[in-house]
């Protein structure tokens, strides 16, 4: 669940009940006598104000986010974490970590929005501050419509008589003029990422907001293309209704390519590339996301040599500890799906590369294939790729899903964490140059029906590079009959695992129910170790036995860790079902359609 350090006299979050308690006005000390509109005196506390706005961000310690790291969705072979790619969907009574979180923060940032209106002093002093209030505004509007589509607005401070605590929800096009209106004021009154003090990593920037504005530009142009109006519900029986739709894909999409270039463009940023260095033994995304202290990597790199991360989340031992490892709980271990998806060394898929080993023993597939695939997911114990006799199928748990492969991407070697006493102490990246990369290529082939060779030079070909693959062109494309745009949606993939982009990608192309009802499988049984061998491989721990898929050797039986038959995802899963308590105490709030 967020950090919500607010606890207000009046809960006033439009559907929210009374909560009589002690005010603790953004994050300051209690003060006998000290009161909200005593706060907001001087450029220290509008900053104090917007420094407190940062605990709205999402990150790994907020345990009530089912979504994080993208647990339990095609890609992972634990499927215990989250029901909700099943298509197990329950009304929840309460939705703190979703619904009541997401408008305490909006509450915040518009107590200081309308502070600033009222500010006697020079608006230049505050002007940064208010801009941080106006892109965490739509951080959390936005937050709200990729869960729930169209919600209630509001961006003013309510009190017990403002009709809008019992307004009606709002379209998601009527939201999402609001947080595009809102990240458009705040871009240039942010600081510029070439401008920070190393005192100061960590704010928002002028570059975190447009390649914010970005993706969200992105994702609303491809959610109009392939889903459409098909979740709103008639906004009079159920749902939000399609109030204010209209045809935004072209601007949107032209919107943020031009976003995407001014980033990549600031010179600002740049991919976190060591494979050039022996000892990096082609694992720098492997050592990024694990990036704490010179003990933390092979060649003594701290933090400061990360300019990849554009807006992110600092954690460190004095400022707190993210204590979430990812590795020994088994949640993020990768399915089939997962494993094959990475490309061999020749850029070919593995049912099209010679260079691709077969499954017969644990280490065959690691052979010739993207560094990626080593970097992610390696053998637990021993930190390197696993060989005969490492992994044994030892049956359906709950603290495995089933399958021996285990993931290493946020998962800490050195520095903060030792063996007695685990903890993170890396960044949590929620937009990295990578993704901006990502965001320009689909964009761009999105709204042109294709891509130029020089542009994917521009874009995925930098992400391939450090995979140590080649560059993908359209005549490599037409030769090898691969679909340009479904490489790079398989890039997007393989590069963003778990971090928390497979869901919201599937259901914005409109594929989710395609994906997500589908078995997830793990390793190769069929003419591997494991066959017949009981040592290795507990058949009868895998009640649901094995199904035979398309493999890179042709049609092999895999183990069975989740059915199709008890996998359910449907349309109307592509928006969450409203807590019961905000249509409890909000009639005027209407459930979102087949809920």
């Amino acid at each position: 669940m967020k950090n919500n350090k607010h606890i207000y006299i009046l809960v006033l979050v439009l559907t929210l009940i009374l909560n009589s308690c002690v005010d603790e006005i953004l994050d300051k000390e209690p003060i006998e006598g000290y009161t909200e509109a005593a706060f907001f005196d001087s450029p220290e506390e509008f900053n104090q104000a917007a420094n407190n706005l940062y605990n709205s961000l999402n990150d790994p310690r907020n345990t009530g986010n089912s979504e994080m790291l993208d647990h339990g969705s095609d890609l992972h072979a634990n499927t215990f974490s989250n029901p909700y790619g099943q298509g197990s969907v329950a009304i929840p009574i309460n939705d703190n970590a979703y619904w009541r979180d997401s408008y305490f923060a909006i509450r915040d940032a518009n107590i200081l929005l309308n502070k600033a209106e009222k500010y006697a002093g020079d608006y230049s002093e505050i002007s940064q501050y208010v801009a941080a209030a106006k892109f965490f505004r739509a951080t959390q509007y936005f937050e709200l419509l990729q869960r729930y589509g169209g919600v209630p607005i509001t961006n003013e401070v309510l009190d017990l008589d403002s009709e809008e605590v019992y307004s009606a929800r709002n379209s998601r096009y009527e939201v999402m003029t609001v947080i595009l209106s809102d990240l458009t004021d705040a871009i240039p009154d942010l600081p510029s990422q070439n401008n920070l003090t190393s005192a100061n990593n960590g704010k928002i920037t002028t570059e975190a907001a447009k390649a914010f504005k970005a993706s969200v530009l992105l994702y609303e142009a491809t959610w109009e293309k392939y889903v459409g109006t098909t979740t709103d519900g008639d906004g009079v029986t159920s749902g939000a209704g399609s109030a204010g739709a209209a045809d935004n894909f072209t601007a949107y999409l032209t919107e943020a390519i031009r976003l995407n270039r001014e980033v990549i463009n600031s010179g600002a940023f740049q991919l976190w590339n060591y494979n050039n260095e022996p000892d990096m033994r082609n694992r720098s995304n492997y050592y990024l996301f694990n990036l704490e202290g010179p003990e933390s990597n092979p060649l003594g790199l701290d933090k400061s040599s990360n300019k990849e991360f554009i807006l992110y989340t600092i954690f460190d031992i004095t400022l707190g500890t993210i204590n979430t490892s990812q590795n020994s709980v088994g949640r993020a271990n990768p399915s089939r799906k997962m494993m094959d998806m990475f490309l061999s060394s020749d850029g070919l898929p593995i049912n099209q590369s010679p260079l691709f080993q077969g499954y017969e023993s644990p280490q065959d597939e690691y052979q010739n294939r993207d560094y990626r695939m080593e970097s992610y997911f390696r053998h637990i114990n021993s930190n390197e790729i696993p060989v005969d006799g490492q992994f044994t199928l030892d049956g359906i748990v709950e603290t495995s899903g089933g399958s021996p492969y285990r993931n290493n991407k946020f998962v800490s070697t050195g520095y903060l964490q030792t063996v007695q006493d685990p903890t993170d102490g890396h960044n949590w990246p929620i937009l990295r140059l990578a993704t901006v990369y990502l965001n320009l290529a689909e964009s761009l082939y999105e709204l042109n029906g294709s891509i130029t060779d020089s542009e994917l030079n521009e874009t995925i070909n930098l992400t391939k590079a450090r995979a140590g693959l080649p560059a993908l062109t359209n005549a490599f494309a037409t030769t090898a009959n691969l679909d340009v745009l479904e490489e790079i949606r398989r890039e997007r993939a393989i590069e963003l695992f778990a971090e928390n982009s497979r869901y919201n990608d599937l259901k914005r192309w409109g594929i989710a129910e395609q994906e997500l009802n589908k078995s997830i499988l793990g390793p190769v049984v069929e003419g591997t170790d494991y066959e017949g061998n009981s040592s290795l491989y507990n058949a009868a721990g895998y009640p649901e036995g094995e199904e035979a898929i398309e493999t890179g050797s042709g049609l092999l039986r895999a183990v069975v860790l989740n059915p199709s038959s008890g996998r359910n995802f449907q349309r109307s899963h592509y928006v969450w079902p409203i807590p019961t308590r905000e249509i409890t105490q909000n009639s005027n709030i209407l459930q979102n359609p087949d809920y």
